[in-house]
Order: C-alpha cells, then sequence, then structure tokens
C-alpha cells in the first residue's frame, strides 16, 4: 500500500452543530476536503501545536494525523 493510501475507515457521527464548525473552520482553512480537515484537526489535537493554512492545490491525501509530512509540505513557502 502507497503511504497516500488509507487503509482504515473512521466514522464518525456529528451534531449539526459540529458539523458546522467543522466546515466552517475547513473553508477558513481552504483545506481541500472534510476529510483531510478531521485528519488536520486531529493532528493538531495529537500535537497541541499551530499549523499554516493549506496552499493552493494540495491534496487531500497530502494531509495526515500521524505523519505531519505532507502538512509540512503543503507550508512550504508560507513559513519565512
Amino acid at each position: 500500500m502507497s503511504d497516500l493510501e488509507r487503509g482504515e475507515r473512521l466514522q464518525i457521527m456529528l451534531s449539526s452543530d459540529e458539523l458546522r464548525a467543522v466546515e466552517d473552520w475547513r473553508f477558513q482553512k481552504r483545506m481541500p476536503s472534510r476529510a483531510a480537515a478531521v485528519r488536520e484537526l486531529l493532528r493538531r489535537g495529537l500535537q497541541a501545536e499551530g499549523f499554516a493554512m493549506a496552499a493552493d492545490g494540495v491534496r487531500s491525501g497530502r494531509f495526515g494525523v500521524v505523519d505531519p509530512e505532507g502538512a509540512e509540505a503543503s507550508r512550504a513557502g508560507s513559513e519565512e
């Protein structure tokens, strides 16, 4: 399995307010998909540190929870 494939599915139920909060955050941060936003929020919660907005054109598969390498690649050029 390649690094960009995900073999496990995590299904969660959210209230309408929780979903709205995730979606609002996703659009404010220009995340490429809902799944990428949830993975990034989970990664942030686990690492408890800040993160720059996703760069234009970054694909959902570039964001991981325990491997921040994809997120690091999306930040290139945004932290100077």
